[in-house]
């Protein structure tokens, strides 16, 4: 404890004595615009997206230090998280009040996840192993089929430009918690590789608050244990320039680990996911680009019980993907059919254990002078519930160099999952898929001190599947989502400032249902984050704040999860040119807060690491 408050208080008095070498700086560093693809699955710098879009980098990720990719992903406007009892353990994901199976995840360009449960679980994603994340928030099922109602994030594995570039990262923090890491990535004139290993373990805490069994809430049991959990991955990484038409790229990525948790049906899980795939590109001339992707998710997962086997769920989905982008009437018009095979392997006997998907879609985007527009139409046919079809519109005017407004429209849905369909005894085959109807109005600004956004949207979603009193899943329910969003960053000071806050209405809209009205679960109705960095010297200070207003964990609004703030201290010392050693100080005040209804969260606690990369230059 003394020591955390000494060297809490070194750090401050460190950063003062900063201060007054900003006031010597000359202007505010140019900062270039992002490409990103998500968007619009083509190329496009971040200032031409017409939807609101976060980009994530690998700088980023090392200056922030969260402790996990939950807690990176808790960054974006919008987006809130819900944790079952600390490291390592399931986490869901709520963008703009959407539910945690209404998000698609994709990993370098492929679908993963539990297709028996719906989500993916990014607890078991090492943050050592991400290059950079994009998150795309609004409905893009025009583009990418089912889930994609909330928005879409995908994550790019790690590599970095260069001959050859090491990197090694060694970690020891509360809990008994321990993390390294190692890798390297190589380029030559026609391609490169990267390889990166990681390994991550820690004692934990105890997951579930006591008192569950007695209740019957979250996990139905009383162990009073520390819950940890270990996790090792491995990532290959790579791409091969054949000639001035043809390239290649492909990834393997395995992760894998043994979770401890609380529960009465189940206490443990051996884990592991896995993404292989590989695309194949021809671009005969400016005009014309062809690429051919396929591969493989899978997510294996073994359950005990005291240490007694008690079931497995193995889902694997197959994916290809053709796509076509052509310049043309000076616009560019993308077309691509997309095939997915979903397949589940379970000791637990499923009525269907596979289904397949076929998505056509379009797209048109096109400038008129100082208006922008983007025009996606998608047609899915899915073997086990007929055919969807979703389309999306968004428009841009630049009113001046640094100000933009925008306006969107799409339509999205969510294909029901294996449990949701087929689950012995609690399942419906006729289930339809759930949909939705979203609205969204943004402006936005770049001025020389950095950025600026504020968007407001409505979604509509119909069909949801909820329960019905036999326990049975039915097409019964509705929400309707509004949401304010304002986003602000820059320099100012010589510090990194950046901000977000977020208004939210996410209401069960059933009308004349029980719960009609009633807030929809673990989404707080204010969230707000702040974010200040800066170097000096050799030394670099940061600190975050969250602040997250109550929310419900029912949809009966019977179970309040109370408001909480927290703050997070970091700090780092280029101790040469090749070695960096940091520290993150998370929860510094300690405080209790739930996230899901008697879950525990980790108190106060921190994180110390030390890297390695050779050619590292200090901040001067």
């Amino acid at each position: 404890m003394k020591l955390h408050y000494r060297l809490l208080g070194h750090g401050v008095l460190a950063a003062l004595a900063c201060v007054p070498l900003a006031a010597l700086a000359d202007g505010v560093p140019t900062v270039l615009s992002q490409i990103v693809v998500t968007a619009t699955r083509t190329a496009q710098t971040e200032d031409q997206t017409l939807a609101p879009v976060t980009v994530i980098t690998r700088q980023e990720i090392e200056m922030l230090q969260p402790s996990s990719l939950q807690d990176l992903l808790g960054t974006t406007p919008g987006m809130a998280i819900a944790n079952s009892g600390g490291p390592g353990k399931g986490t869901s994901m709520f963008l703009r009040g959407t539910d945690a199976n209404q998000v698609l995840v994709l990993v370098d360009g492929i679908r993963v996840g539990s297709a028996t449960a719906g989500t993916t679980p990014i607890q078991d994603i090492p943050l050592d192993q991400i290059q950079r994340i994009e998150i795309v928030r609004g409905p893009f099922s025009s583009l990418y089929g089912s889930e994609a109602i909330g928005g879409v994030i995908q994550i790019f594995l790690r590599h970095a430009p260069g001959t050859f570039t090491p990197n090694a990262s060694v970690g020891v923090g509360s809990y008994a918690h321990w993390r390294a890491s190692a890798g390297f990535s190589a380029a030559g004139d026609k391609g490169w590789i990267s390889v990166q290993a990681n390994h991550d373990q820690t004692k934990g805490i105890n997951s579930c608050r006591l008192g569950a069994a007695a209740l019957f809430v979250a996990c139905f049991a009383d162990q009073p244990d520390k819950d940890g959990f270990h996790n090792r991955g491995l990532t290959l990484h790579g791409a091969y320039q054949f000639d001035d038409a043809w390239s290649a790229d492909g990834l393997a990525m395995r992760t894998e680990g043994f979770n401890h948790y609380d529960g009465s049906f189940s206490d443990a899980d051996d884990y592991s996911t896995q993404v292989v795939g590989g695309q194949l590109h021809f671009r005969p001339n400016a005009s014309v680009n062809l690429s051919l992707r396929a591969g493989q998710s899978t997510d294996f997962d073994s359950d005990y019980l005291a240490g007694t086997y008690v079931d497995t769920f193995d889902t694997r989905r197959t994916l290809g993907s053709l796509q076509a982008d052509l310049a043309a009437a000076g616009g560019l018009l993308t077309t691509g059919f997309d095939w997915q095979r979903d397949q589940v392997a379970s000791t637990t006997p499923y009525d269907v254990s596979l289904r397949t998907n076929r998505g056509l879609f379009g797209e048109w985007q096109r400038s008129f002078g100082a208006q922008s527009l983007q025009a996606n139409l998608r047609r899915d046919d899915n073997s086990r519930f007929g055919g969807k079809t979703t389309g999306s519109l968004l428009w841009g005017w630049t009113l001046a160099s640094n100000l933009r407004l925008t306006a969107n429209y799409g339509t999205a849905f969510v294909a029901p999952t294996f449990n949701d369909l087929y689950y012995p005894g609690f399942s419906n085959p006729h289930l339809a898929p759930e949909t939705s109807r979203n609205l969204d109005f943004g402006v936005r600004g770049t001025p020389a001190w950095g950025h600026w956004s504020v968007n407001v949207y409505r979604n509509d979603i119909r069909d949801l599947i909820a329960l019905n009193p036999a326990f049975v899943p039915e097409n019964i329910d509705r929400g309707r989502i509004t949401g304010l969003e304002g986003v602000a960053g820059g320099t100012l000071a010589g510090w990194e400032v950046n901000a977000t806050a977020t208004l939210l209405n996410a209401v069960d809209d059933a009308r004349g249902g029980a719960n009609a009205g009633h807030q929809l679960p673990r989404r707080p109705r204010q969230s707000v984050r702040f974010d200040v960095d800066r170097s000096c010297g050799r030394f670099s200070f940061g600190a975050s704040w969250y602040i997250n207003a109550h929310a419900y964990d029912d949809l009966a609004n019977r179970h309040r999860l109370g408001g909480y703030a927290l703050t997070n201290l970091r700090g780092g010392w280029q101790v040469s040119r090749d070695f960096k050693l940091q520290l993150a100080l998370n929860n510094v005040f300690d405080k209790d807060y739930e996230t899901a209804y008697y879950y525990n969260q980790p108190g106060r606690n921190f994180m110390l690491t030390l890297r390695w990369q050779p050619g590292a230059r200090a901040t001067r």
